[in-house]
């Protein structure tokens, strides 16, 4: 299983990777507006903070300060392989950490899982059966595994989908999917 999980995050990266930044600055445009239509004010909004590659989850922080939803993000504890939570109040409080993920270290304002009503999770890779594929870590896995009446919500862009995903036990399926197309597995 391991062996056909590193193929298909190759071909996941590649397809990734070939993107132009301004069709993923565009995309991720309309991945936050199709998620702001999900999300209820009041709602405390688990985010990730998304590298260069990634899904930009800027737009949709803001639009989040805007609608004055509380914003928590993760922070990678690589000691022990888990998320450490924080509130973001200002973008400004994020700086390039472990992975070269933006967190706020320095300006912590510590979470409680439990404060967490969604969370929106990175993907490699999706199927529209609700599966995940991360970037091998398990950094997510471990923390839903733990936290599991959150409303699970995977963004990627629609050239990271694939018919099937290896997926394995460990593996956390999403409640939904979003793309730039909206949302493309509701399991609900």
């Amino acid at each position: 299983m391991s062996e056909e999980k590193a193929r298909v995050r190759d071909i996941l990266r590649a397809r990734k990777d070939a993107m132009a930044p301004e069709e993923r600055a565009i995309k991720s445009g309309y991945i936050a507006r199709h998620l702001m239509l999900l999300i209820a004010e009041g709602e405390t909004v688990m985010v990730f903070t998304s590298k260069e590659k990634e899904v930009n989850t800027r737009p949709l922080i803001e639009a989040l300060f805007e609608q004055k939803n509380p914003v928590v993000v993760p922070i990678i504890q690589k000691e022990d392989v888990s998320l450490r939570l924080s509130y973001l109040r200002e973008m400004g409080a994020l700086v390039p950490s472990t992975f070269g993920v933006p967190e706020p270290i320095g300006n912590e304002i510590p979470a409680k899982p439990q404060d967490v009503d969604v969370i929106i999770l990175p993907m490699l890779g999706f199927d529209r059966a609700g599966g995940r594929i991360g970037y091998g870590a398990g950094y997510y896995d471990r923390f839903l595994e733990k936290n599991p009446d959150l409303t699970k919500i995977g963004v990627a862009f629609g050239c990271q989908e694939m018919e099937t995903l290896p997926v394995d036990e460990n593996d956390i399926k999403m409640d939904l999917i979003v793309t730039e197309d909206g949302i493309v597995y509701d399991g609900r």
